[in-house]
């Protein structure tokens, strides 16, 4: 692939293409969002920034496109989303992950920021514990940012972010029970009232399956309840949102290659006591007001809190690890937009914004047998905390162009404890971070615009990397710099789509040691992640719906730490060249709907050497119909790897490669109620 040159190449070949053509009339559609499978007009711009009007790659999945969908888990609605891989551990409550931007999802480096209604949602180590806290029946639908020029975030913010959006005001009362392969069960039900300008949402969830290996079962509870109150008058709203979540599980385990060529479905003999329980809570509130015409203010506070107590044992020649993790993060974020209208120079509006968060975090670890302690091997306490500002304008000299300037700034501070040997240890003096980004996108017409972004984010230690620990100097934050250069066609009422190149470099990049009982971090070097999207939508009759998605990634080490010399120039592990979704929906009738759709990826190395073997392919049809037996009633029928096509997941434990065979073919029936 034609290397991008890690500067703001993108948003100056944006800008040229603009200067061409500044004379030529164009419609004001300038927003880069793309909602799946569907074809829609750009929303006008009013209140705060929406992710939708963020000038980067921006995919929005629909609340219908989520409802017809049964997981066991929330990250697995992410594979819908283009340029979004899905890493399938398959192990108990460590389930699975997405990850995007050629980042992989071994939780080394956790890149992506996840939000559930604007509320921050990840662990200290970035992972996504939490994201499991909104019932599926009550997501209204999820947004994805890929990219380094959002400004709205910083601490995990490296590669994009996604926002799960729960549904909001409305009366209504939903119910789906699913059942299907492995004894899977999934109960949900959802109501909304609204009166008075008080509105109120509620929704539960209860899941169990057995699973579809040996010494793998698993259920899990959910409850969210919205409180919204709108003063007479409707220019305000302020509310308390409260969810809980809590889940339990088996782990099957990982098999050796042999293993897996005997029997795929079993759990080795080792694995019998491992499990995991886990228990995670969001507390937040918020509010929104007008402040006049021209000025919207919104805030939060929330309160997040994980319980989580895993049993592990990742080879016959391992010992049992009982791994404890218990954190509370409390926070608060706030911004104003000013809307300035039209100007002598052009529409001008303006955002700011400030957040901080402080974390506190337990981590222990014993070696045991069948869940019997025998020595303790980590016991740490930290205190973890970030503060950051940001501003960003958007400014529209002509109708048909936009530009958005930003900046943003982080710090951090905080404390370390070894438990163990009473030793404390302040945070590395990262200093303030800065953060430029710049934006730009020129519409030529209302059927095709050009972007083009450039912006800095960075990625600091966590855990034990966080502090100064096992050196005197303090050590740098990696910048993380990234550019895209991008095409929003829509030629006709029923077709749009994007096509964009970008790339992301970075200065130190660091990953986590995950079975290391200090809990820190080793150095790779400077890295560069570059890729090539393509997306379509595309309705050509008034019942049939096409989608397609394809993304080219490629990974380097540009230059590996000291200790790794011998990888300068090989891939990122886990980073597959190839991901790809497509597929159709057909109307049949009014009360038949038919689906069908591909998913797939290329192969992965397991470690930095690229000397372990290739593995991770895969291709899977997937076919579902719907049926609507009366307005308030509907059935769904989904297969899912209707060929039985075999996956897996693979990593190197440094002597041998480890095996998480996927789930084979599988089949599920739905009974939905809506009033």
């Amino acid at each position: 692939m034609t290397s991008l040159r890690p500067t703001p190449v993108a948003l100056a070949l944006g800008l040229a293409f603009a200067g061409t053509a500044l004379a030529q009339p164009a419609a004001p559609n300038t927003d880069t969002a793309l909602t799946l499978g569907q074809v829609v007009v750009s929303s006008s711009a009013s209140g705060p920034l929406e992710a939708r009007r963020l000038l980067t790659s921006v995919d929005i999945l629909p609340g219908e496109r989520i409802e017809n969908q049964v997981a066991q888990n929330n990250w697995e609605l992410f594979g819908q989303v283009p340029g979004v891989m899905l890493t399938q551990f398959g192990q108990g409550t460590t389930s699975g992950k997405f990850s995007m931007r050629a980042f992989n999802g071994e939780g080394e480096i956790n890149a992506v920021k996840l939000l559930i209604d604007g509320v921050p949602s990840n662990s200290n180590d970035g992972n996504m514990p939490y994201i499991d806290l909104a019932p599926r029946v009550d997501i209204d639908a999820i947004e994805v940012v890929r990219g380094t020029n959002d400004a709205r975030y910083g601490l995990h913010n490296i590669a994009g972010n996604a926002n799960i959006a729960t549904r909001s005001g409305g009366n209504y009362l939903l119910g789906r029970a699913s059942y299907g392969s492995f004894n899977a069960t999934d109960l949900q039900l959802a109501a909304g009232i609204e009166k008075d300008g008080l509105a109120q949402n509620y929704a539960v969830a209860v899941q169990r399956t057995d699973g579809y290996r040996d010494h793998s079962e698993a259920q899990g509870a959910s409850f969210s309840g919205k409180w919204f109150f709108t003063p007479q008058g409707g220019t305000s709203r302020f509310g308390l949102i409260a969810r809980h979540y809590t889940a339990s599980a088996e782990e099957a385990g990982y098999l050796t290659r042999s293993q897996r060529s005997l029997n795929p479905d079993q759990s080795p003999a080792h694995n019998a006591t491992d499990e995991d329980r886990r228990q995670v809570s969001q507390f937040a509130l918020q509010g929104e007001s007008e402040l006049g015409g021209q000025l919207f203010w919104n805030g939060q506070v929330y309160l997040n809190n994980l319980d989580d107590h895993r049993f592990v044992k990742f080879s016959a020649g391992a010992s049992q690890q009982e791994r404890i993790v218990l954190e509370t993060h409390t926070g608060a974020s706030t911004s104003l937009t000013w809307r300035g209208g039209q100007t002598a120079i052009g529409r001008i509006s303006v955002m700011g914004g400030f957040d901080a968060e402080h974390q506190e975090n337990r981590s222990q670890r014993y070696n045991t047998i069948s869940q019997v302690r025998q020595s303790q091997t980590r016991n740490q306490s930290f205190e973890f905390n970030t503060q950051g500002a940001f501003v960003q304008a958007e400014w529209k000299p002509i109708p048909a162009l936009t530009l958005v300037p930003a900046w943003r700034i982080d710090s951090i501070n905080g404390s370390y404890t070894n438990q163990l040997n009473g030793l404390s240890y302040p945070v590395n003096a990262y200093g303030t971070i800065e953060q430029p980004k710049l934006s730009a996108i020129y519409a030529f017409s209302p059927a095709w615009s050009v972007y083009g972004n450039w912006g800095r984010s960075f990625q600091v230690g966590v855990g034990t990397a966080s502090y100064k620990v096992n050196q005197s100097n303090d050590l740098a934050p990696s910048i993380n710099e990234g550019a895209e250069l991008g095409v929003k066609f829509r030629p006709a009422g029923w077709l749009d789509g994007r096509v964009a190149v970008w790339r992301q470099t970075a200065s130190n990049e660091a990953r986590r040691r995950l079975n290391d009982p200090s809990n820190d971090s080793e150095n790779i070097g400077q890295t560069r992640r570059q890729g090539l999207d393509l997306q379509l939508n595309a309705r050509p009759t008034a019942r049939l719906g096409l989608w397609m998605s394809a993304a080219y990634q490629d990974s380097e080490i540009l230059k590996a730490d000291a200790a790794s010399v011998a990888t300068t120039g090989k891939e990122i592990d886990h980073v597959p060249h190839l991901l790809y979704n497509l597929g159709a929906d057909y109307q049949a009738s009014d009360a038949l709907r038919l689906s069908a759709w591909v998913n797939g990826q290329s192969s992965y190395y397991l470690e930095r050497s690229n000397t372990s073997g290739k593995f991770g392919n895969f291709a899977h049809l997937n076919l579902s119909a719907g049926y609507r037996f009366t307005p308030a009633v509907s059935a769904e029928v989904l297969v899912r790897n209707l060929f039985d096509r075999y996956s897996e997941y693979v990593w190197w434990d440094g002597a041998q490669s480890l095996h998480a065979p996927g789930t084979p073919r599988s089949v599920f029936g739905t009974l939905a109620v809506r009033f």
